[in-house]
């Protein structure tokens, strides 16, 4: 009886698919009932009773009231939006030139991974609720080195300016240097799995490509754009996508969702701005993806 023997294509799409199977199973069971239910909440108008709450159908007021009643919600989403789109280049650039330096051969490299990926560590929930609960007592916490970034980064900012001002910059590319300079211990920490996901890209890089382009005569600038840039662009679109996602996740917008529900106790006005928070975000990565993949190189 003669097997039947799958193409390579047919071979990488299945390899996809299991790779893809661990999330699509906790998506259908752990996630896809809240999902549901929080679009069902968002039509409807929540009330707790004693026996658990009841739901009164209201249609599309919830997402009335966000859009056009509601003080904060436009302009709030409106400021996080404009924060991400400040942030994503900023932590692209600064995690793609620090995986560079972390992918060079030198004493204490792993060190010196290891303390890039730190404050990623520090700033996490599971730190913050170990240290809250009394599990564990940091010295110099995430908190208070964020304080002593924004204190000591105010040192020399008038030189800065000064001196990006003279080299003829416009104003709004100096204010977008001296920004980024002011929130470096944000960046840093916003900075952890990107940094750790180029430098896997990096290392994919077959070396044989160096040693050709250096018997050619390119320069090291020349090397970094047209092989490096060019093989770690695929893995670009997946930092990209994951920053835009990740500087959602705890946001303003993100708490004012949350106080809506446990706070003033409206469930279905905090599902209606879920929502059109996720329709948001759904259109910028769906903008930004397409922008993107367009110039992503693709090595077989």
């Amino acid at each position: 009886m003669n097997r039947m023997r799958l193409s390579l294509t047919q071979r990488k799409s299945l390899l996809g698919v299991v790779f893809i199977l661990p999330w699509l199973l906790g998506f259908i069971f752990l996630f896809a009932s809240p999902l549901i239910q929080s679009i069902k909440f968002s039509f409807n108008s929540l009330n707790v009773v004693p026996t658990g709450y009841e739901l009164k159908f209201v249609g599309w007021l919830n997402f009335k009231e966000a859009l056009f009643i509601d003080a904060n919600f436009n302009r709030i989403l409106t400021e996080s939006v404009i924060e991400m789109i400040v942030n994503v280049p900023l932590i692209l650039f600064f995690s793609l030139f620090s995986a560079t330096l972390l992918n060079q051969k030198f004493r204490g490299r792993a060190l010196a991974r290891a303390i890039f990926f730190l404050p990623v560590i520090l700033a996490s929930g599971a730190i913050s609720a170990a240290e809250a609960s009394g599990l564990i007592n940091l010295i110099g916490d995430a908190t208070v080195a964020q304080e002593f970034g924004e204190t000591s980064s105010q040192f020399n900012v008038l030189s800065m300016v000064m001196l990006l001002n003279e080299a003829g910059l416009p104003i709004a590319f100096t204010d977008y240097i001296v920004d980024a300079v002011l929130r470096i211990y944000e960046i840093i920490s916003s900075s952890g799995v990107q940094i750790i996901i180029f430098l896997a890209a990096l290392q994919s890089v077959p070396t044989s490509m160096y040693e050709v382009a250096k018997m050619e005569g390119a320069t090291a600038y020349e090397s970094f754009w047209k092989i490096t840039f060019p093989m770690v662009s695929p893995l670009l679109l997946t930092n990209i996508i994951f920053t835009i996602i990740d500087s959602f996740s705890d946001s303003s917008i993100t708490q004012t969702i949350y106080s809506t529900a446990f706070q003033t106790q409206n469930f279905g006005l905090s599902a209606a701005m879920s929502w059109l928070y996720t329709l948001v975000v759904s259109a910028i990565l769906v903008i930004i993806g397409i922008m993107v993949s367009k110039r992503v190189f693709y090595y077989d």
